[in-house]
């Protein structure tokens, strides 16, 4: 477990023992701001002290203590300490496919579009299961088996929350969105021009820039940029250098990739690998 600090703001980092892939944050804030941003992992977590206010999903939130906040994969939010007192949370990223098996085994269709509904929950339960698989991972002792309990009973927690509209159907203009989203997904080391991306969509200019951000919540280009720091983190975990990092994915140089990384993960790019990699 590692830390960076400041004067008012603590961001500190946890690994699973067992298991490697699930990181938790520890976080403590009063003048950091969140840019708008998505995670590619489930972000679930727990207000312990204070107030989150942040913009997602079409409306503006606030986390009051005890609260649990959860966003899907791609759910664009930005966020900021509410209030006078500073705010401190716990937040654990959990990538979709490591619910898809225990969603599966609780009888879910199709678990791996599986999203929940509430943003903002005040479920007794489930806070409780964040902060014990909280407590699981910052254990030392913790084996994999326990691990995966405690995953299990989180998916537990989640299943009642299910959206229901991503059983249904998909729209034609879903469809269509959802093919500029894939196309950038693809060709995320080189950036797309919005004639091309409105090729792709079969849509007018306009009317696809207006109709993409209303579906993703980020224009064309936050969402690239967005899916460009989200892969560029993953190679900093495996330990590629942060200068090697910053050239595959496209940033023009160090200061550049500080800038766009900083306030999506509230520290450098070098800061954050230090810390993830750190025993």
């Amino acid at each position: 477990m590692s830390s960076q600090c400041s004067d008012q703001n603590r961001f500190q980092f946890a690994k699973s023992s067992a298991v490697d892939d699930i990181v938790l944050l520890n976080a403590s804030m009063t003048d950091f701001t969140y840019g708008k941003h998505a995670h590619e992992e489930f972000s679930i977590g727990v207000t312990l002290r204070g107030r989150q206010d942040f913009f997602a999903v079409g409306q503006f939130h606030k986390s009051h203590p005890g609260s649990v906040i959860i966003l899907n994969p791609d759910d664009a939010h930005d966020g900021e300490s509410g209030g006078d007192k500073a705010l401190e949370y716990k937040m654990l990223y959990v990538k979709p496919e490591q619910l898809t098996p225990a969603l599966s085994a609780l009888g879910m269709p199709h678990p791996e579009h599986f999203r929940v509904k509430n943003t903002v929950s005040q479920q007794d339960t489930l806070r409780d299961q964040v902060l014990r698989l909280a407590s699981l991972i910052e254990s030392d002792g913790t084996t994999s088996s326990e691990y995966e309990s405690g995953l299990f009973e989180l998916a537990e927690q989640l299943v009642p929350m299910q959206e229901q509209s991503v059983l249904q159907p998909a729209s034609r203009m879903h469809r269509l969105l959802n093919n500029a989203k894939e196309y950038l997904q693809d060709n995320y080391t080189k950036e797309v021009a919005l004639d091309e991306l409105c090729q792709v969509a079969c849509l007018s200019k306009f009317h696809f820039l207006r109709s993409f951000k209303d579906y993703t919540g980020m224009t064309p280009h936050q969402y690239w940029l967005n899916i460009r720091i989200n892969r560029a983190r993953q190679a900093l975990k495996s330990g590629i250098p942060v200068s090697n990092v910053a050239n595959t994915f496209g940033f023009n140089d160090l200061s550049h990739f500080n800038r766009r990384f900083k306030p999506v993960f509230g520290m450098t790019p070098y800061q954050y690998q230090r810390l993830i990699l750190s025993p």
